[in-house]
């Protein structure tokens, strides 16, 4: 046994740091002498020293490493055609023995793709012949075309994964997500279906899907809900958190919320997903619940967007938005394909006044999503910001007409029709619609609400949203109840509408001025004694603002720093 053949044990045997070790110490030596090691052992040795470079994740040096291997193994194949061409036998044996060249190209490509240099990567793997990939290969590549919008040749990949790999579930879902058929994928996996036993759900599972990438996201639920429900899948995590992803997109954030608690409950190591549930809690005022949850995940991985992410949701709503802003482009750097971390980072943008920047995380999320209706409502946010109420009304329109009129696209259009005088009547009628489907659909109420209250029809609103929290408990249709109640005189019901509103989420701004104005009202004598105090707090908040604007210098620098502005 030679010093290669152990350095080939010890690597076996994952003593990576004692390859690395001893392989620097025989490179320089055969760098001194060219006769100590054969071109072949050279050639070995790079790519195991390289390997243990790969495992100290120092990935940069890796790929200049795998490279020299690379090179060294061209000096093997011309002197092995020598050899053959004078009878060499030997020399193929040992050459068929050496790491494989197409496994250190993967390598490579796997080194740059770490390091986001997907241009690198792409032109290391197409550099392999097509019958000499791999299906690991042909999914890098797969996904790597997909990030880069080159959808034909990401199509193509994905397709050759499944020719070779018939389960490889990832594959499905990618060429579903390019918006190839169900039906076409569901034949190319019809051969293993039938000839393995107890994989009839899988046809099933591609329907699923095929659904929610298609945007159909009812369809979608009532067959997870038939998955989950009438086969041996009941409980799976991975179904669950799809389920609960898809009730988020169809603007169901009860079962949504539900279902991702279900989850959790089941795998309480669980990071998919999480970042969308961790939005939803915040949205809905459970901050400190969301500060626990970031806190644990941060203990499960802080490799993973999703921890980063929730504990932006966390500052955002509290708003603190500097704050938000460094930890969203934090959870972009660790996964640029992360459409809630877009997301946050937009939002925070737009709220900065940053809106030109906003749009662009905006319109990158919608790329990544693009039947995911918040994105487009973030776009469209920000164009009603910066006055270009045309442009906004083009996105509605283009959603309305691609994703159909269901009561989030109405609802969506209506929000854009109410910022123009002249389509106040074409916003009625939308959101009359978007509620005969749905009744109980918040953003519907709470606009129809906001269009009531302008036209001073109090009754008519106060009767809309009694029926709407006949089902439902929301801090916003709560704190609504109570400026229509205040508009007809009722105090005390206002009152008690403000208080659950603030119960729901005792940050919610509004019901508290809303309270404090109803009682500066009823009681004139104390009013005084209020506003003296309201004034010794507004001081103490003028100190906090100041606060947050060192805050937001620190949290900038931090931005600068790891180069995210």
């Amino acid at each position: 046994m030679n010093v290669i053949d152990n350095i080939r044990e010890m690597a076996a045997a994952g003593l990576h740091s004692n390859v690395r070790i001893l392989s620097s110490l025989l490179l320089t030596m055969s760098n001194n002498n060219p006769e100590l090691l054969s071109p072949a052992q050279k050639y070995q040795l790079l790519v195991y020293h390289a390997d243990s470079i790969f495992h100290d994740k120092e990935y940069r040096n890796a790929a200049c490493k795998y490279s020299m291997a690379l090179q060294q193994k061209k000096v093997i194949s011309k002197t092995s055609k020598v050899r053959t061409s004078t009878g060499g036998a030997a020399s193929n044996l040992q050459a068929q023995s050496l790491p494989s060249e197409i496994e250190v190209k993967y390598k490579i490509a796997e080194c740059y793709t770490i390091l986001k240099l997907d241009k690198d990567a792409i032109a290391v793997l197409d550099g392999i012949a097509s019958r000499q990939r791999t299906p690991k290969i042909n999914m890098m590549l797969a996904n790597l075309y997909r990030k880069a919008g080159q959808e034909r040749s990401a199509v193509t990949s994905y397709k050759e994964v499944l020719r070779q790999c018939p389960l490889a579930l990832d594959a499905i879902i990618g060429l579903l997500s390019l918006s190839v058929k169900g039906a076409e994928v569901a034949s190319m996996t019809m051969d293993v279906i039938q000839s393995i036993p107890n994989l009839e759900w899988l046809s099933v599972w591609i329907k699923a899907y095929a659904f929610i990438h298609a945007g159909d996201n009812q369809r979608a639920i009532n067959t997870i809900c038939s998955l989950e429900k009438k086969s041996l899948l009941r409980d799976n995590v991975d179904l669950l958190v799809s389920l609960a992803d898809v009730y988020f997109r169809a603007g169901d954030t009860k079962n949504a919320i539900l279902k991702f608690e279900q989850a959790q409950m089941l795998d309480p190591y669980l990071i998919k997903g999480m970042d969308v549930y961790g939005y939803l809690m915040a949205r809905e005022g459970h901050l400190e619940d969301v500060e626990v949850l970031g806190g644990r995940l941060f203990n499960i991985s802080d490799q993973h967007a999703e921890p980063w992410v929730i504990s932006g949701c966390h500052s955002f709503y509290s708003k603190r938005y500097s704050r938000a802003l460094y930890l969203g482009a934090k959870a972009i750097q660790l996964n640029s394909n992360s459409v809630q971390a877009l997301l946050l980072k937009g939002a925070a943008l737009r709220n900065m006044g940053r809106v030109q920047e906003a749009i662009i995380h905006f319109r990158e999320a919608m790329r990544l999503a693009p039947c995911r209706l918040d994105c487009y409502e973030g776009l469209i946010d920000c164009y009603l910001a910066s006055n270009g109420i045309r442009e906004a009304m083009g996105m509605a329109n283009n959603i309305y007409k691609t994703l159909g009129a269901n009561a989030q696209t109405l609802t969506i259009l209506a929000t854009v029709c109410l910022e123009d005088p002249v389509t106040q009547e074409k916003a009625k009628t939308l959101l009359d619609k978007a509620l005969a489907q749905r009744p109980d659909y918040t953003k519907a109420v709470v606009k129809k609400a906001e269009l009531l209250s302008r036209e001073q029809k109090y009754d008519e609103g106060i009767a809309l949203l009694r029926n709407a929290l006949a089902n439902q408990s929301d801090c916003v249709l709560h704190r609504m109840l109570g400026d229509f109640l205040v508009a007809v005189n009722d105090y005390q019901e206002a009152m008690d509408q403000y208080s659950i509103a603030l119960s729901l989420d005792p940050n919610d701004q509004k019901s508290l001025e809303g309270m404090q104005k109803m009682e500066k009202e009823e009681s004139p004598t104390d009013a005084t004694v209020e506003l003296d105090g309201d004034d010794m707090e507004g001081s103490g908040e003028d100190g906090d603002l100041e606060g947050s604007d060192s805050e937001a210098a620190q949290w900038a620098d931090q931005e600068q720093w790891f180069g995210m502005q």
